[in-house]
This record gives C-alpha cells, structure tokens and sequence, in this order.
C-alpha cells in the first residue's frame, strides 16, 4: 500500500499534483505486483546458517552480487554526480540494486534469530556479523539516497517507481538465491511477465502525463478543446500571391510569383 498511500497523502499533505492517469497508474502498479507476487514461487525451505552459506557461496549468487556492487559503484561514483539531480532513476536504482543485499542480509538474521532462540550457537558464526555490517550498510545507503530523490523529485512519482524497481531486484534476487525458477510452471512465467509489463504501463501513466490537468470532472472538456494540429507550408517552394489594391477586385489580374 506505499504506492497508493503515499501518493494521496503527497497530493493532500503536500501539496504536489496528482491527475487521473497518475492514480490509474498507481492501480495498475499495484495490480502488477500483485500478479506477480501470486505467480512467483515458493521459497526453497533455508532452516540453518550453515545452509545459507553455502546459498551465498554458489557461483551463480557470487556473479550476480559482483555484477550488482559493479553496478551499484557505477551509479555512486559516477552516474549519481552528473544525472541524479536531473534523472529520477538514478537515486531510485542505487536504492534498489543495494535492496537485493538487505533483503538478503534480513533473510539471513531471521534464520539466525530463530537459531538463537532455539539454542543454537549463532553469535559465534561470521555469517552473522557479516550479515549484521551488511544489513547497516545497505539500510544507510538506501535511506541516504532515497532521501535525496525525495528533496529533489516529486513524492508521487518516487515512491511507484522505487517500488517497482525494488520489487523487481527482489524478486530477481530470491530467485537466483534459492533457485526458484527451477519450479515455475509456463503459467507463472507468463504470469509474472504479464505482472511486470502491467507495472511498467502503470509506472509510464504516472510519469508520462504528471503535468496534465486530468480528472473525472474535465475529461470531457479534455477531448473537446483539442485543437487541430498547425498546417506546416514547404519553405522551398512558396506560392506567394501579390495584390494590386488599384485594380478592381472583379477585373484585377492575380500574379503568382514561385521561389524556389
């Protein structure tokens, strides 16, 4: 409900402008993502710390974290200095590509909470502490950052995006950790690309047309004051008619001069 609710109260809190297209776009974000979720599998049962490392050990995971904290330090370092005060994605992508870490940073330490709870000796394992420092690190930045394209962007536009954004690491992330898309039928494949393609057209409606004075009231009046698009003349060949006022309308003689 963040992107819904933090649209509305944007609109009457603070004041920012949100149309008909920009709430439809919210709907189909949510619609989207609620495909999406009802066709994602099921996560492969993780019960131990031990079992987690050797999840984080796989060469698949340990590609796909490189390719991420390459891209992460990409958009940081050298995107984020010269488009983040202009391009609403940069900020927003730092803040989802460092969510596929806290995820899975909150993945581990609840296994390690349920283990501590039951006896176990989680204190004394590194993954622990490991997944502790990494949780920090990645909430800081995701806060910092998240922030900035607060103070710069309007709230209605940030919060659907981040949402589709995160939610699409995420999902990316579960699936590469716990080999998930071994289990997925063609119809929850289909599913989840018809949910993602739902969220990128509700995400698109709320970006495309945010200037746009649309509501239920003036849609009518909308499509009724459109005006017929300007006739463009060929400046190469000119016909430019040359009046003569001596001459009587009915017996002036019309001369036509053509440039090219």
């Amino acid at each position: 409900f963040s992107v819904p609710c933090s649209a509305i109260l944007s609109s009457y809190l603070l004041g920012e402008r949100l149309n008909l297209l920009g709430k439809l776009g919210c709907l189909l974000s949510l619609v989207g993502s609620t495909v999406m979720v009802i066709h994602a599998p099921e996560d492969e049962e993780v019960t131990t710390l031990e079992e987690m490392t050797s999840k984080l050990k796989e060469p698949g995971f340990l590609a796909y974290a490189a390719i991420l904290l390459v891209l992460c330090f990409l958009l940081i370092f050298y995107l984020a200095p010269r488009y983040g005060q202009s391009n609403i994605l940069i900020y927003l992508t730092i803040c989802s590509v460092i969510g596929a870490f806290s995820v899975s940073s909150v993945k581990g330490l609840g296994i390690a909470i349920k283990g501590f709870f039951a006896g176990q000796p989680v204190l004394q394992h590194p993954l622990t502490w490991i997944l502790v420092v990494t949780l920090v690190a990645s909430i800081t930045t995701q806060i910092n950052y998240l922030n900035k394209s607060l103070d710069i962007f309007n709230t209605s536009l940030v919060f659907p995006i981040y949402y589709v954004l995160f939610t699409t690491i995420v999902i990316t992330t579960s699936i590469i950790l716990f080999k998930e898309w071994v289990t997925m039928t063609v119809v929850d494949i289909i599913g989840t690309v018809c949910g993602f393609l739902t969220i990128i057209l509700g995400v698109f409606l709320l970006h495309a047309f945010k200037d746009m004075d649309v509501s239920l009231g003036n849609l009518p009046q909308v499509f009724q004051n459109e005006q017929p698009a300007p006739v463009t003349r060929d400046d190469k060949n000119i016909l430019i008619e040359v009046d003569n006022s001596s001459i009587a309308p009915e017996d002036k003689p019309k001369v036509f001069m053509l440039y090219t």
